[in-house]
C-alpha cells in the first residue's frame, strides 16, 4: 500500500485525504486534526485491528498509559481496516529507551486479559512478507529465512521462561512510546499477546546489539525494568527468532524501495556469516 492509494481509502472512509502521514509501514497513519488513523495493509488484519482497540480499553481501565481510541469499531473501508484514535499531546522530548521499563513493568504485572489474547506470532508475518517481496529478493535467501523460521518456530516452543508468562506489549521499542506532559505513553497496542515477557526484553538487547542503542541507554533500562534479559539461557533463541521476522520484514518493501533491497541483504548476509554484531539499519 503507497501513500496515494492510503489517502484514497481515507476519502473512501469520509475522512480529509489530505491528511498529516506520520508513518508508513504495516499500517499508513494519518493525523487529522485532533484524531490519528490508522490503515491496514489488508482486510486479513482486521482481526487485530478489532483486538487493538479492545486492549486500549482495557489498558485504561487498568490504570496503564496508552493511546486511546475514538472510535469503538474497527472499519473495513475497500478491503482496508481503519481504526480511530485520539491524538496525543505533542512530544516533550524523544523517547529514550528507559522510557519503556515503567510502561512495561505496569504491562507485565497486569493479570490475564479478560479476553482471549493471541501467543506472540513473531515469526507468524515472515511468509507473508516474503510472499509479497516476490522476485525482488533471491529465491535462495527467502529459503533461507523459511528454514530459519522453522527451526526457531520449534525453538522457541521449547522455551523455559525466566518471567512468568502473561500480557506483553509485543514490540517493546522507544518509537513505541510517546513522552507527553504526562510522561510515557504506549503507542501501537497491534502486537498486544500473551506470551513470554523475555519478548519484550529481547527486543532492546537486539537493538542494543544490531541497531546502535548506547550500552549506556541499555543499561538504563535495564536497571529501571529491574533485570537484563541476556541473563537468560533462551535470549539467543528469541533473539534468532526476531532477527528472521526483521529481516522478512524488510522484504516485503524491497519492489519498490531500493534501500530496503539493500538493507534486506545486508541483513541476510550477515545471518549467513553468524556474523551477531553486524549493524542493521532501522527501516
Amino acid at each position: 500500500m503507497d501513500e496515494t492509494h492510503a489517502r484514497e481509502v481515507l476519502a473512501a472512509a469520509g475522512l480529509p485525504r489530505n491528511g498529516e502521514l506520520l508513518a508508513l509501514g504495516e499500517n499508513a497513519v494519518f493525523a487529522i486534526g485532533d484524531i490519528v488513523v490508522r490503515i491496514g495493509r489488508g482486510a486479513d488484519l482486521l482481526e487485530r485491528a478489532r483486538r487493538e482497540l479492545v486492549v486500549s480499553e482495557w489498558l485504561e481501565a487498568a490504570g496503564v498509559p496508552a493511546v486511546r481510541a475514538a472510535e469503538p469499531r474497527a472499519r473495513l473501508v475497500e478491503g482496508h481496516p481503519v481504526t480511530v484514535w485520539h491524538r496525543l499531546p505533542k512530544a516533550v522530548r524523544p523517547a529514550e529507551a528507559r522510557d519503556l521499563a515503567p510502561l512495561l513493568r505496569l504491562v507485565h504485572r497486569l493479570p490475564a486479559a479478560p479476553f482471549a489474547l493471541p501467543g506472540r506470532e513473531l515469526l507468524g508475518g515472515v511468509e507473508r512478507w516474503l510472499r509479497l517481496a516476490g522476485e525482488s529478493i533471491d529465491p535462495g535467501d527467502a529459503a533461507y529465512l523459511r528454514e530459519r523460521r522453522d527451526g526457531f518456530t520449534t525453538a522457541v516452543a521449547g522455551l523455559a521462561p525466566q518471567l512468568p508468562r502473561g500480557p506483553i506489549h509485543g514490540d517493546a521499542l522507544p518509537r513505541n512510546v510517546l513522552v507527553g506532559p504526562g510522561g510515557p505513553v504506549l503507542v501501537d497496542l497491534e502486537t498486544f499477546s500473551c506470551d513470554l515477557r523475555e519478548h519484550d526484553l529481547v527486543v532492546l538487547a537486539l537493538s542494543r546489539d544490531r541497531y546502535g542503542l548506547a550500552p549506556a541507554a541499555y543499561d538504563a533500562f535495564t536497571r529501571a525494568y529491574g533485570w537484563d534479559v541476556r541473563e537468560w539461557d533462551g535470549c539467543a533463541v528469541l533473539r534468532g527468532a526476531r532477527e528472521t521476522a526483521s529481516c522478512a520484514w524488510v522484504a516485503q518493501h524491497a519492489p519498490a524501495n531500493p534501500r530496503a533491497l539493500a538493507e534486506f541483504r545486508r541483513r541476510v548476509a550477515s545471518l549467513r556469516a553468524g556474523d551477531t554484531g553486524a549493524r542493521w539499519h532501522p527501516f
